[in-house]
């Protein structure tokens, strides 16, 4: 079996796992925040999706993120994949340390934390990118990013519509050439919703008195790893998509 006979039976499993009926973590993380929801005053709420905003804000338009780092375009995808698994090994000792140093820190450092994981992922998908050969100068290859992270903290339903995007990329990145209203309809409410579902469970267990800086670290420690499956994997559907391309 060849490299890429391989990442595509890795791909389909990964495929089939994201749509696996949820598990006790999960179940647990969307009952507590939707509790969380119902308590959060309205202003909290308003100062965390401002902050997700302007993040993404960042992202889609900004040069905070841009790596330094040059686009690998002649590496192939067995390389890129070494590559990415060395990146991700230092993004996620980053988080681990940051995890824990909020964590100790309890309530108040952990809504630090907060926008710094945010702002670590999303140095990481901009690296990322360009490992596998994608230039995150172009507009179309920041909303990629953005649907890549979304689409790991998303529920089922719009996780399948997010890998829809994805796997026919080809096609739908011609509407993102330019800049454009991307930022502007979308929805944000939902958008940080989903994502707080999806960290509050291990979040919370950051802000308990004794056990802060242990749950911190094993909190980002998890999140960092959720986003690398989902993150690879998109990337190498589409390794897979241009590289049959250019053969043909």
């Amino acid at each position: 079996m060849n490299y890429e006979h391989k990442v595509q039976r890795e791909v389909a499993e990964w495929e089939q796992k994201m749509f696996k009926p949820p598990g006790w973590m999960e179940k647990a993380s969307k009952s507590v925040g939707g509790r969380i929801n119902h308590l959060i005053p309205p202003k909290v709420q308003n100062v965390i999706t401002t902050t997700i905003r302007s993040i993404v804000r960042t992202a889609l338009f900004g040069a905070e993120y841009t790596p330094r780092r040059p686009v690998q375009s002649t590496m192939d995808l067995e390389a890129a994949d070494q590559e990415a698994k060395d990146l991700f090994a230092l993004y996620q000792k980053i988080a681990v340390a940051e995890g824990a140093g909020t964590g100790a820190g309890g309530i108040i450092l952990g809504m630090v934390d907060f926008p710094a994981l945010i702002a670590i992922k999303m140095k990481f998908l901009f690296e990322l990118a360009h490992v596998y050969g994608y230039d995150t100068k172009h507009f179309s290859e920041r909303v990629f990013i953005l649907k890549v992270f979304q689409m790991t903290f998303s529920g089922p339903d719009n996780r399948a519509r997010l890998l829809d995007s994805i796997k026919y990329w080809h096609i739908e990145k011609e509407q993102w050439l330019s800049d454009t209203e991307y930022s502007r309809t979308m929805d944000w409410e939902t958008f940080q919703i989903e994502y707080r579902d999806a960290i509050d469970f291990r979040k919370m267990l950051q802000m308990l008195p004794g056990i802060g800086a242990i749950a911190g670290a094993w909190a980002n420690y998890t999140i960092l790893e959720e986003l690398r499956e989902s993150a690879m994997n998109a990337y190498r559907l589409r390794r897979l998509h241009d590289d049959f391309e250019v053969r043909s």
